[in-house]
C-alpha cells in the first residue's frame, strides 16, 4: 500500500516541476515573410518577428508584413522594428504598418482601444532616418487629411539611425546590432542578435559568407539566415551571377551552420538566382547542398513558422 504522505509528497513535486518548467523563459520567433523582391503571394516580403519577455521585435518589413502581424493578432504599434538594410522588398511594408497602425480601428490596439497609440520605433542603418521623412513627405495628403477628418493623435515616429553594437536593451532583452557583406554598393547593412535570459537567435539580414557573422552567431540557439541558389543550367547567366554574388550559398550556409554549432538553423529569404518554375532549384535542392557542408538540426522556413526557443527548440509550420 503506498503511504498517503508519499503520494501527497510525489504530486507536489511534480506540480512543482511542472511550475518551474512552465516559468523557463523562452524565445518564440516567427517568420512573417521569407520571400524575395518577387512579388509571390506563398512567400511575403522579408520579415521576422521575435517575442521575449514584454518585448516585440521586428527584424525587417517587407510586403505584406502587416497582414502578417495582423494575422497573428500582434498590435502594429507594440513592435520595435530594426531593419537589416535599405533594398525595397525589406522595406516596402513600412508605410503600411506605420499608417494602418494609426489609425482608430479597436481591432489595431492593445486592449481594444486605439487611445494609447504610440509612435512607430524604428531602428536601422543610416539613411533610415531619411526614409522615414520621405514616407512623411509622400503621405503628407493622407496624414493632413485624416488628421481633420477623423481627429486622429499626430502621427509619430521614434527613429534612429544606428551603427554596430548594442542597439537595444530592456528588461532582459538585448539586441546586438553587426555588419555583414552584401555587396560593396550596399553598405551598412546589418544582422541582428537577440539576447533574452540565456536564449538566443541570430537573425542575418541580406548577406555573403561573413566571419563577423560566425563571430556574433557561435552559440546562438537559432539562426535564421538568408540564402541564394542558381540551378547548374544557368548559374553561369549574368544575371544569376549578379545576385549569387551579393548572397550566401547553400554550401556557404553549411559552412556557417557547422562553425557556429546552432540548436537549429533555419533558412529564409530563398532568393532564386535567374530562373522560375521548372527552371528554379527546389526546396529539396537547398537542403541537399546544405548537407554537403552541415549536418545539423535545418529546417527549411515558410511563412509564419513558428519557432519556440526554450529548454527544447519547437518548429510549428503554419496549417494550410
Amino acid at each position: 500500500m503506498i503511504n498517503p504522505r508519499y503520494y501527497v509528497g510525489a504530486v507536489l513535486g511534480l506540480l512543482l516541476m511542472c511550475s518551474v518548467a512552465a516559468q523557463s523563459p523562452q524565445m518564440r520567433v516567427t517568420l512573417l515573410g521569407t520571400g524575395t523582391p518577387l512579388p509571390r503571394a506563398d512567400r511575403l516580403g522579408p520579415s521576422t518577428l521575435v517575442e521575449a519577455g514584454r518585448e516585440i521585435l521586428l527584424f525587417d518589413c517587407g510586403r505584406g508584413c502587416a497582414i502578417r502581424l495582423f494575422e497573428r493578432r500582434i498590435p502594429l504599434r507594440e513592435v520595435r522594428l530594426f531593419l537589416t538594410h535599405l533594398h525595397s522588398d525589406h522595406v516596402t511594408g513600412v508605410p503600411d504598418l506605420w499608417l494602418t497602425g494609426w489609425l482608430p480601428a479597436p481591432a489595431l490596439h492593445a486592449g481594444g482601444t486605439a487611445d494609447n497609440r504610440s509612435p512607430l520605433w524604428v531602428r536601422g542603418p543610416v539613411g533610415t532616418n531619411q526614409l522615414m521623412a520621405g514616407l512623411r513627405q509622400a503621405f503628407g495628403g493622407d496624414i493632413t487629411m485624416r488628421t481633420a477628418q477623423e481627429h486622429l493623435p499626430p502621427l509619430a515616429t521614434d527613429v534612429a539611425d544606428i551603427a554596430p553594437g548594442i542597439v537595444f536593451e530592456n528588461a532582459g532583452v538585448r539586441v546586438t546590432a553587426f555588419a555583414v557583406d552584401h555587396g560593396e554598393f550596399l553598405k551598412p547593412a546589418f544582422g541582428y542578435r537577440v539576447d533574452y535570459q540565456g536564449r538566443s537567435v541570430v537573425i542575418s539580414g541580406d548577406t555573403r559568407y561573413s566571419e563577423i557573422l560566425i563571430a556574433h552567431a557561435s552559440g546562438a540557439d537559432v539562426i535564421v539566415h538568408e540564402v541564394a541558389m542558381a540551378t547548374a543550367a544557368i548559374a553561369g547567366s549574368p544575371a544569376a551571377k549578379e545576385i549569387l554574388s551579393v548572397h550566401t550559398s547553400p554550401r556557404e550556409a553549411g559552412r556557417i551552420f557547422a562553425s557556429t554549432k546552432p540548436r537549429l538553423a533555419v533558412y529564409t529569404h530563398f532568393a532564386v538566382a535567374g530562373g522560375v518554375g521548372a527552371a528554379a532549384p527546389t526546396i529539396a535542392d537547398f537542403i541537399e547542398a546544405t548537407r554537403e557542408t552541415y549536418s545539423g538540426a535545418l529546417e527549411a522556413g515558410e511563412d509564419l513558422m513558428t519557432i519556440t526557443i526554450g529548454d527544447t527548440v519547437v518548429v510549428e509550420r503554419p496549417r494550410r
